[in-house]
């Protein structure tokens, strides 16, 4: 049986065989996220809890872009100013999301396309995948517990050169450091993706969910703890004058002059 949600054409998804698929639908826009679709995609999550006949759930773009990261117009529209925004209710949603979650990653993965792969339980790759955390280049700091996450995956120095730097790194670092579990042609990615939610899918859902608690239950107050205190950290940075020279240098398409700030 194949069941649809009513969400914006941006956000795709369907629940077949006990797997609800989320696809990224705004590859004109490189799949950049708005406050809408974070919104879509908090409600997709929480309908999928609620679901009895979903038993995973699965995350994709295509296979040439997975996301751009926030939608910078949108963002600057609609900033994320209390912890009810979209974006934060996406962000509890995964990390909380107590069924399995997979997640299949072709083409860049930007900002927060890169930390919601954090709280996935099995991401796959294409060779063309790019990870990069460019909130120190926006005059921003992580989301998404990353500030955390990644120092424990990636040990400090390696999660310092990603955070500090921002500078992009590819699917064999990705998989070295524990991020995703297997690369392969853009192509396969999706299929590959699907195969193996339809293989959870099969086993008894209440021992998926003991196994998925009890391995995350040392990091969920701290993940909790630190997610809150990032989107404090967020929201107030977000209005002070080098993330505004940042916006600014984005949107005017020139490089950002941080001297002053």
């Amino acid at each position: 049986m194949t069941t649809s949600l009513q969400t914006p054409p941006e956000i795709l998804t369907h629940v077949d065989a006990g797997v609800m698929t989320v696809t990224l639908n705004r590859v004109d826009k490189k799949n950049a996220i708005t406050s809408l679709m974070y919104a879509a995609m908090a409600d997709a999550l929480e309908a999928a809890n609620h679901d009895p006949a979903v038993r995973v759930v699965v995350i994709q773009g295509h296979e040439s872009i997975f996301s751009a990261g926030n939608d910078i117009a949108d963002f600057l529209k609609n900033p994320p100013s209390t912890q009810d925004a979209p974006v934060f209710r996406f962000l509890r949603g995964i990390s909380s999301f107590p069924k399995p979650l997979v997640a299949a990653v072709c083409g860049p993965a930007v900002g927060i396309g890169t930390t919601l792969l954090l709280h996935c339980d099995l991401v796959y790759a294409g060779d063309n995948a790019a990870f990069s955390l460019p909130f120190v280049n926006l005059g921003l700091c992580p989301e998404a517990a990353s500030s955390f996450l990644l120092p424990q995956l990636m040990g400090y120095p390696r999660a310092a050169e990603a955070l500090l730097l921002g500078e992009p790194f590819l699917a064999e670092t990705a998989l070295e450091i524990g991020l995703i579990n297997r690369i392969v042609p853009p192509t396969e990615v999706n299929a590959l993706a699907q195969r193996q939610a339809l293989k959870l899918a099969a086993k008894p859902l209440t021992s998926l969910l003991e196994t998925k608690r009890l391995m995350k239950k040392g990091n969920a107050g701290i993940v909790s703890e630190r997610m809150a205190e990032e989107g404090g950290s967020f929201g107030r940075m977000l209005q002070e004058p080098a993330a505004r020279e940042a916006f600014g240098a984005f949107m005017e398409k020139r490089r950002p002059d941080f001297s002053k700030v």
